[in-house]
């Protein structure tokens, strides 16, 4: 397999579909023709405001498809992966019944089903089999959603896409189910070097068998469009042979897989006609749109989609992934595609990229803006906005230009990216957004900024953050401001003070003028580093609370205290990011009933995480839980129901060291580079207070 030139390109291009897709016709889900008809009719640009829904939301589709995949990463076995290994990764990101997945009920939900297979002890493809689950639970569209990741980790390959969509839809569905998905990863991987369409379906079916309903299916959806070219006309007859009365379930794989072949085959090669074709049709639309938006978005690249209404700045490439691994989730297209990318590169021997040295904030590939959005103001009373333009960049080929048009004198214009949940997540229709900051106190922000010829003494500008207050309302803390020079770069360096543990919603960047000033500013990337430096209370206000991502069964936080109960088996309480390399938690903790409890660092997820366990049994145990659990380093120790016990953990290095009261343990162990602290109950009741994370 070789990588193609404009690899991430195409990449960000099919990521940019996925997410555009999903977004169009998640406010629709499930509505049929007629009513679409009715009440939109054809759907041919975005709806929410006119359901009163936000645009960009958490969406199964989303977080399935770019997590999942990171079993190739996790695992590092490339295209030996097994699909034991990618339930298990199930089993580390996932937290039960409140992300990623529709936690509908053992038998109504496939993947649900799947998840408390895998939970207790069966091994993926049992746990997605037919002769386990059944036939229709077996079969529904949850194959397909998810499976656009392991077709762009193999540009033009569609076999290897194929057999990796196989494995991977294994886990929770079987039969038709995977045919259907195998075929959506291979049209995937082909549109990475063919535009045909017939082609591409050759492609796509030659990975199946010739005997199957999804090849019939195909077949006669061909058929019909070499007879008719009226897609409303082919719709009908896909209803009548193939529609949801002729499968059980509440959503079906074959009817949906029908209607992205017929956006594929009446879409004319067009991005918005067969987006607007396989919306207009109903049934599952965020899903189809999602997998039609990704194959087409690959097949077109940027241009593509530019060619249509403005489908990129609406969404300025945001994303949720929310999962145990809550650092991830507030995340952005270029960051994911970037990461899909190189996964691809890994599977084919080839280095990473890792664009202006690896900033997380670097805007090269063309149009990106990486979240980066006007902050909403009438503060500036004056105009600005944002683009992706060529030049000012003295570490790679493009920036982020901040255009500012009649500033009023000292007052402030703001472009702002997301850290953390934003304020309108309240309006989320459906999954919940579980998330930890991506930035903290004690952190240090970096950034490249210049100014054109002219504007260096007209506007000034400085970076910033904004905090939630203990009221929930957002307030500004300023860096200090940059001293520019015309057409050279600036290099800016801020310490983010102590926020008293309120959590940072965004960083961005400030202008103020002299009056009526206009000019443009430009920021070639930004990034942060280092271990934060900040006390994690619950006093903080309703967001710092937020902050935690909740993989027990029930926390509560008053008076400074945060309340953790676990009926089985063991929960974690999460917060911070996989960027958390060295540092020094530390806590007080009770059990007031617990099998153990304790306090982890490097938390990666439900099941990987260095932790610091006491146990009812009387003993204290540096653990390393990587599939399975291995005892690093032990002592004695006296359990005692409500006391206090003061913990810390520390990781330098390969170098771990625990302490609780006078025991220290030690041990070195290189698996876990990174990851979050975290809070650690096992089948009782735990508080803990004063945590806090610092430097080592």
């Amino acid at each position: 397999m070789s990588i193609p030139p404009d690899y991430t390109e195409r990449v960000y291009a099919g990521v940019l579909g996925k997410i555009i897709g999903v977004y169009l016709g998640r406010p629709f889900e499930g509505w049929l023709h007629d009513r679409i008809l009715e009440d939109l009719g054809e759907v041919e640009y975005y709806v929410h405001e006119r359901l009163n829904v936000p645009l960009v939301v958490t969406d199964d589709d989303i977080s399935g498809t770019f997590t999942f995949v990171r079993a190739l990463e996790d695992y590092g076995a490339g295209h030996a992966v097994t699909p034991e290994q990618i339930g298990r990764t199930w089993l580390n990101y996932l937290i039960e019944k409140r992300t990623i997945l529709w936690w509908g009920g053992m038998g109504t939900s496939t993947e649900h089903t799947a998840y408390l297979r895998l939970k207790h002890g069966v091994p993926a493809p049992v746990s997605g089999s037919a002769a386990l689950n059944g036939q229709v639970v077996a079969e529904q569209i949850g194959a397909q959603i998810f499976i656009d990741g392991w077709g762009m980790v193999c540009p033009g390959d569609p076999r290897r896409a194929a057999d990796l969509a196989r494995k991977a839809a294994s886990v929770s569905h079987d039969g038709e189910a995977i045919h259907g998905a195998q075929v959506v990863a291979a049209l995937v991987a082909q549109a990475f070097v063919e535009t045909r369409i017939d082609a591409l379906l050759d492609a796509a079916v030659s990975v199946i068998p010739a005997d199957c309903l999804i090849r019939r299916l195909v077949d006669d959806l061909r058929a019909w469009r070499a007879e008719e070219s009226d897609w409303r006309a082919n719709f009908r007859k896909l209803s009548a042979r193939y529609g949801y009365d002729r499968f059980g379930g509440g959503c079906h794989m074959v009817p949906n897989h029908g209607l992205v072949i017929l956006s594929l085959l009446h879409g004319d090669g067009d991005f918005q006609k067969s987006l607007m074709i396989v919306n207009t049709c109903g049934w599952d639309t965020d899903c189809n749109s999602g997998n039609v938006g990704c194959i087409m978005g690959i097949r077109n690249g940027l241009a593509g989609i530019a060619a249509g209404p403005d489908w990129r700045g609406p969404v300025a490439d945001r994303m949720y992934l929310p999962t145990a691994d809550g650092g991830r989730c507030v995340t952005d297209a270029v960051r994911e595609s970037l990461t899909i990318a190189n996964m691809g590169r890994a599977l084919a021997g080839e280095a990473p990229s890792a664009p202006k040295g690896g900033r997380r904030y670097h805007f090269e590939l063309l149009g990106s803006v990486q979240g980066f959005v006007p902050e909403e103001s009438v503060e500036a009373r004056g105009t600005v906005w944002v683009a992706n333009v060529a030049g000012h960049s003295a570490a790679g080929s493009r920036s982020l230009a901040l255009h500012c048009h009649g500033l009023a004198s000292g007052r402030a214009a703001r472009v702002a990216t997301g850290t953390f949940v934003p304020p309108d997540a309240a309006r989320m229709p459906g999954y919940a957004l579980l998330a930890s900051p991506t930035l903290y106190s004690g952190q240090q922000v970096s950034a490249a900024l210049s100014a054109d010829e002219g504007n260096e003494d007209a506007l000034a500008c400085r970076l910033y953050v904004r905090v939630y207050d203990a009221d929930g309302a957002l307030e500004h803390v300023n860096g200090p401001v940059a001293s520019l020079e015309a057409g050279r770069s600036h290099a800016y360096s801020w310490r983010v003070p102590d926020t008293g543990g309120r959590p940072v919603a965004e960083v961005g960047m400030q202008v103020t003028g002299a009056g009526g000033a206009s000019g443009t500013l430009y920021l070639d990337w930004l990034d942060w580093g280092g271990a934060p430096e900040a006390l994690l209370t619950a006093d903080a206000g309703p967001m710092a609370r937020q902050a935690w991502v909740d993989g027990v069964d029930r926390c509560d936080a008053w008076g400074g205290v945060y309340h953790l109960g676990q009926d089985e088996g063991r929960g974690l309480l999460f917060q911070g990011t996989r960027e958390w390399a060295d540092y020094r938690a530390e806590a007080t903790l009770s059990a007031h009933l617990a099998t153990s409890f304790g306090l982890a660092i490097r938390a990666q997820g439900m099941r990987r995480y260095y932790a610091l366990l006491v146990g009812r049994d009387g003993q204290a145990r540096l653990v390393r839980a990587l599939d399975g659990e291995q005892v690093l380093a032990s002592a004695p120790i006296a359990f005692e129901l409500d006391r206090a016990y003061r913990v810390a953990l520390t990781a330098e290095g390969a170098r771990l060291r625990a302490t609780i009261d006078d025991v220290v343990l030690e041990a070195e162990d290189a698996s876990l580079a990174g990851g979050a602290v975290a809070i650690v109950c096992e089948e009782g009741r735990v508080t803990a207070r004063d945590v806090r994370v610092a430097p080592p």
